[in-house]
Parts: C-alpha cells; sequence; structure tokens
C-alpha cells in the first residue's frame, strides 16, 4: 500500500515523502484507517520543527489531531466498521495503524469533516476551564490567543464569565472578537492593565489563563490578577527567562498575602478513557466538544485560515513560523 507522510528532516526542513505501508496483521484492538483531515498543531509542531524538544526526534512524522475513515479492524474490535468515520490523536500521513482504544471516537453526524481535529485543540484548552474556579459573574483573561487560547476564552465564556484578550496580534484579536471574545487589547499597548482594571471596577480578574508559554507574560501579568485570584498555565513554558523570583514571590505573599494560586492546566493530568472514580477524562471532554460543535456553542469556522494539500506541507510551517497574521488553523486535506 503507498502512503504519503509529511517529515521534519532536520530543524526547519520539511519534506513530504512517499513511503510504502505494509503493516503486519493488525493487534486485535489495531486499525487500520485513511486520513479525511489532519490539523497542525502550532506551537507544539514548531518547537519540534526548531529541533528544541528532545522527545521528537528527526526524522519523524508530526501531528495528533486527526479525522479518519477505517479502512480495516482487528480480530478484537467491535465497536468500530469498515467506513466508519472516527477522531482520533493521528499524525500527518496518509495512513496509519492505530489503536481503537481510548480517543479513538466515532463522529457524530453534522460535524463538518474540517471541524472534527480542532476537538483535540479544545480538549487541550479544556484543562484550563476543568482546573479553575471559574464562575458564572468572573472575569477571566486569557494571554494568547492563537487555537488554544480562542478556544480557552470561548470555553470560560460558557462557564458564565466575561472573558478579555490580549495578543501581540490585530488579526487573532479581530478573530477571537468573532469567536465572542467580550474585549480584546493589544499586548503593545501601555495601558492594557489599566483598561482592564477599569473593566473590573478596579478588582482585576479572577482567572489568568496563560495560553502563550513565554514566560515573561505570566510575570507581566500577574498584576492583573485581584485578591483570590488563580493563574493557570495553559501553555507548556519554553524558552529562557531571566528576572528576580524575590518579587514575584513577594508579589504573591505580601501584596496579595498569600491569596493567589498557580495552577498547572496540562491536558494529561487527566485519564484519557473514562474512569468511574474520576469525573473528567480526555474522552469525556472530547465527547463534550463534539456537542458543542454540534449545537454551535464553540466556533470552530473562524479558526481555520488555510485547507492545503499535503504538498504545500513547506509553505504551511513557513506561513505559521514568518505569517502569524495570515496563518493559525492550518489543515491538510488528505482526500
Amino acid at each position: 500500500m503507498d502512503n504519503k507522510e509529511i517529515v521534519f528532516t532536520a530543524p526547519w526542513e520539511v519534506e513530504v515523502r512517499e513511503a510504502a505501508l505494509s503493516p503486519k496483521a493488525l493487534a486485535a484492538h489495531e486499525v487500520l484507517v485513511k486520513k479525511k483531515y489532519t490539523l497542525i498543531s502550532p506551537g507544539t509542531e514548531l518547537a519540534c520543527l526548531s529541533g528544541n524538544e528532545k522527545w521528537f526526534r528527526m526524522p519523524g512524522v508530526p501531528g495528533y489531531a486527526a479525522v479518519s475513515e477505517v479502512v480495516e479492524t482487528g480480530n478484537g474490535v467491535t465497536d468500530f466498521a469498515k467506513g466508519d468515520l472516527v477522531f482520533h490523536y493521528g499524525d500527518h500521513s496518509a495512513y496509519q495503524v492505530v489503536s481503537a482504544e481510548g480517543v479513538f471516537l466515532k463522529v457524530p453526524p453534522g460535524i463538518p469533516l474540517q471541524w472534527v481535529p480542532f476537538t483535540r485543540m479544545a480538549t487541550v484548552a479544556f484543562t484550563s476551564v476543568r482546573v479553575s474556579d471559574i464562575e458564572l459573574g468572573d472575569h477571566v483573561v486569557v494571554t494568547g490567543l492563537g487555537l488554544i487560547g480562542n478556544m480557552a476564552s470561548q470555553l470560560a465564556k460558557l462557564q458564565g464569565a466575561t472573558v478579555f484578550g490580549i495578543d501581540f496580534s490585530e488579526h487573532r484579536l479581530q478573530m477571537a472578537a468573532k469567536t465572542g471574545l467580550d474585549a480584546g487589547f493589544s499586548a503593545g499597548s501601555e495601558d492594557v492593565h489599566d483598561q482592564i482594571k477599569q473593566l473590573t471596577n478596579g478588582e482585576g480578574v479572577s482567572a489568568l489563563i496563560e495560553a502563550t508559554g513565554v514566560p515573561k507574560a505570566v510575570v507581566d501579568n500577574l498584576p492583573l490578577l485581584a485578591r483570590y485570584g488563580e493563574l493557570i498555565l495553559l501553555g507548556s513554558p519554553r524558552g529562557e527567562y531571566q528576572t528576580n523570583v524575590t518579587e514575584v514571590l513577594n508579589y504573591v505573599h505580601l501584596i496579595n498575602y498569600g491569596s493567589l494560586t498557580f495552577k498547572g492546566a496540562h491536558e494529561w493530568r487527566y485519564p484519557v478513557a473514562r474512569d468511574p472514580f474520576v469525573k473528567h477524562s480526555l474522552v469525556r471532554n472530547s465527547q463534550i466538544v463534539f456537542d458543542l460543535m454540534a449545537n454551535k456553542k464553540l466556533q470552530i469556522e473562524p479558526l481555520i485560515s488555510h485547507v492545503l494539500k499535503p504538498e504545500e506541507a513547506p509553505t504551511a510551517y513557513e506561513g505559521l513560523k514568518n505569517d502569524k497574521e495570515r496563518y493559525h488553523g492550518v489543515v491538510f486535506d488528505w482526500s
């Protein structure tokens, strides 16, 4: 069987390769799938492409968000059949052998297939709401309005909060306005904090969701938090940053009398499959996202900037790296 893969061959080098796929007999719980669409995760995949993610080895095939058609099933697979459309954590290849366990879910009818891979981005963002104490009537600010930050802002709004966003990109601010953001602010503006304080009657926000992964953004925006506020680290911190940590600790300890809470919001803090002893799981979150998409409560269409063929992968990653105003939600069409 002829296969096609997007391959990171070296830092900042992307190739599309033809490869023969000759899978051995499928294991009992394995499935052979044919991709329909896959979605680039800009933060993670650009970090991998830079060569700075030690867990990603080059040459390697990136990607972890796909909607596919089932081609063949192992003899232990009973819930799926040939022809089923499924959402799973698939890479950027035409065909792939994957496990039918865990996050491997049938796509409900009525959801456009191009939207389905965004479920992965939404479940990543979901963690910021799951770990938080965000309630009806709260004020929340999200720093960084890429795919993850945008969805975090939408989910916080669905939680009942008034949501503000901060980003350097005017295009991202406009996109977030289309998806329901209450107010957006340029990160380059000197009076951002004053404007947000005015909108919160001088109190500040109850939750700061940090989605950029830039450590400086955490420190710079701590003053936005109200008493008993929570800092939620959604973006994985990357890059070196030097500061006087004593000032940060004293801000928490003295200025706010120890009332601030720091929370990590990495998606893997919850189990993959449903567990009778744990309320949340990646499977449950994914199914909830399906419902939100189907009922048009989670806006996906404004997040799609490009639908490209796999052969255009070098252009896609170049755009995500150097033309962030035009490239954000890039979907590969494998049909």
